[in-house]
């Protein structure tokens, strides 16, 4: 159910990598290269990361190894179904359930819809996250959008209205006065990853935008803090071959294994017969209008809120 690319006149949201095919999820070993093995089809535009669990791989407190940002992205979906509606204006719903059950362990269904409108410029996602069994589950969600050219570039620009940015490890601190903007294609340029976290309106919403040096395209991602609390930027902008991409990822959760998140609040529960709605917006932005609108709604979001630039990471990893 992930997205792989978007577009609308000259603008593509998507990006550009080794791995050209969409790689059907027999196989994909997840924990291949020690938990790394969600790489061999990773490619999307928008990819889930979860629900189980999210994050980079490692051996959890349990003992058993957590791979690589969950197993929901290579799980095939049941039901899928399109849906038009027959009145103004005509919306087109593609929905689709994937569940995670595995006999002791875990029990989650997702049922998953991406909603388009013709002629408008976004598209929605609306998940609703639900635990059948009789047991609490633990869950994490991050919405991995991954973004390169013509978006990403040389003075490319991202805004958030931002309370806190912190680097995710020390080889990103080196990075943190510059995490708003972006280099070109640089070889030997190894992931840089910021930890943020939004201010929202009076309502719980936010906007992240990423904007080309000339303003005249970007994305703008909207999401509620209520349902997906934290963001993380991802900065890879290595050789256009390799993969120069940026992400801009929504979730309940960072980056970091599970084990160092449950100290960080991060990793919340699900109870039975419970559900959880997870909503975002990816407004594709086609104009320096459209762009300096989308900015000034991140200004009007952050108002006289400045942004604090923590220098150590939250977690200090191994």
């Amino acid at each position: 159910m992930g997205i792989y690319e978007v577009k609308s006149g000259d603008l593509r949201l998507g990006w550009t990598l080794p791995v050209k095919e969409i790689v059907n999820p027999a196989f994909i070993d997840l924990e291949s290269r020690n938990g790394l093995g969600w790489l061999d089809g990773f490619n999307e535009m928008l990819v889930r990361c979860g629900y189980e669990w999210t994050g980079h791989p490692g051996v959890d407190d349990d003992g058993f190894l957590k791979s690589l940002h969950g197993r929901v992205q290579d799980t095939p979906a049941l039901m899928v179904k399109v849906v038009i509606d027959e009145q103004p204006p005509y919306a087109i719903h593609v929905s689709g359930e994937v569940s995670e059950k595995t006999f002791t362990f875990s029990d989650l269904k997702t049922e998953m819809t991406l909603t388009v409108v013709p002629g408008k410029n976004s598209f929605a996602l609306h998940d609703e996250l639900t635990k059948p069994a009789d047991y609490d589950n633990e869950y994490q969600i991050i919405y991995h959008g991954n973004f390169g050219t013509p978006i990403l570039e040389k003075g490319a620009k991202f805004s958030a209205p931002a309370k806190e940015v912190s680097p995710f490890n020390d080889y990103a601190k080196a990075g943190l006065k510059d995490w708003q903007t972006y280099l070109g294609p640089t070889k030997d340029f190894d992931e840089m990853v910021f930890n943020i976290m939004p201010n929202a309106d009076d309502n719980g919403n936010t906007l992240a935008v990423l904007h080309n040096a000339a303003g005249d395209q970007g994305v703008a991602v909207g999401f509620n803090v209520t349902e997906l609390p934290v963001l993380t930027l991802w900065k890879n902008t290595d050789t256009l071959k390799q993969g120069y991409v940026t992400g801009i990822e929504p979730g309940t959760s960072f980056a970091y294994n599970t084990k160092y998140q449950r100290p960080l609040g991060l990793v919340p529960t699900i109870k039975p017969g419970e559900t959880k709605a997870f909503n975002l917006t990816y407004t594709l932005l086609q104009s320096q209008s459209d762009t300096r609108q989308a900015l000034d709604k991140v200004e009007a979001i952050k108002g006289s809120q400045d942004t604090t630039l923590r220098e150590a990471p939250l977690v200090a990893l191994p």
